[in-house]
Parts: C-alpha cells; structure tokens; sequence
C-alpha cells in the first residue's frame, strides 16, 4: 500500500480506476434521506449507549440495565438488517447483473454474521 507523506493511504491513479488493490474500501451511494435515517438510528443506539453507561456510574439495578442491553441488542439487529437489505437489493444485484457470482458468497456470509 502506497502512503502519502503524512502517512494516509494513498492508491495510484491506475487502481483508482479500476478495482484497487491497495485497499479493499468500496462505496455504497445512499440518497440525503437513507443517509440521514441510518444516522438517526445509530445516533439513537449511542444515546441509549450513553445511558447504560451512566446506569453503571450510578449503581442501577442490574434488571433495569438488562432491559435497556437488551434494547440496544435489538435496535443493532434492526439497524443490520436495513443495511443487509439495501446491501442485497443493490450491490449484490448489480454484481450478479454484471456477471460476478461470488457476490453471492460474501452475501451469504454476511448473512451468516448477522444472524
């Protein structure tokens, strides 16, 4: 992997243009509104994060703790599955559409991960 000066990675012009070799980042266009319902979620999730943490600082009952664990397990699950979903209905389309199977493998152990 080539590195700029301060030490980010850079990739050459040739690999920007076709598949990258140097990195292995690829990018999903999501419209203003998918982005911003993605950010609220998870925005959400951190909230109830922060919540559970301060729940420890203040010695809270170990149920109440559970509950709200259990409400961040939940809302992650949720958050996964939007994402799967948009991941299957548009990159995975386009992939098979092109002629490249093994999309097909990776979704299913994304899948599998998700569970």
């Amino acid at each position: 992997m080539k590195k700029e000066e301060n030490g980010n990675a850079l990739c050459c012009k040739e690999e920007m243009e076709s598949e990258c070799s140097c990195c292995h980042t690829k990018h999903t266009p999501r419209s203003a509104v998918q982005q911003k319902q993605l950010q609220n979620r998870l925005s959400r999730m951190i909230g109830q994060l922060n919540g559970i943490s301060r729940m420890l600082d203040e010695n809270r009952y170990c149920g109440d703790i559970l509950t709200q664990v259990a409400a961040v397990e939940s809302a992650l699950q949720s958050f996964g599955y939007i994402v799967l979903k948009e991941h299957l209905n548009t990159c995975v389309v386009e992939e098979v559409k092109s002629g490249n199977e093994q999309i097909m493998e990776e979704a299913i152990e994304l899948v599998k991960k998700l569970k």
